[in-house]
């Protein structure tokens, strides 16, 4: 680590705690997975500096964080958010329907019932 706060990207994504381990940041960089203020890199040596936006692509998330230090060790969850600043936008909950429902009491459909329901949705 030099004194102006650079490091190589995938040390930083280790020490924040983003990926378990520092060879998973390394695939993850050279993937493509990951921009740096809207670059996308393909290399783990990659340096990154204070102030850098960096959005990750990891399964069915993508997170957006500005990192605001580098870091000396991986250590505790608490130690490691002091590295960076969330930016990621809270997911948008999907619009669920209420599921339709039948008076109570009525039971089944009949087969009569169920034959008008087929022919009301195109059935076979």
């Amino acid at each position: 680590m030099s004194d102006d706060g650079r490091q190589r990207i995938d040390k930083w994504l280790f020490f924040a705690r983003v990926v378990k381990s520092r060879s998973l940041a390394a695939k993850l960089a050279q993937a493509g997975r990951i921009r740096v203020n809207r670059t996308k890199i393909d290399q783990a040596s990659h340096i990154v500096r204070p102030g850098d936006v960096l959005t990750i692509t990891l399964d069915r998330r993508i997170l957006v964080y500005r990192i605001l230090g580098p870091g000396v060790r991986r250590g505790p969850a608490q130690e490691a958010r002091l590295l960076y600043e969330d930016l990621t936008p809270a997911p948008v909950a999907p619009k669920v329907r209420p599921p339709l429902q039948r008076e109570p009491g009525s039971g089944r459909p009949t087969k009569k019932e169920r034959r008008a329901l087929d022919d009301l949705q195109g059935g076979t």
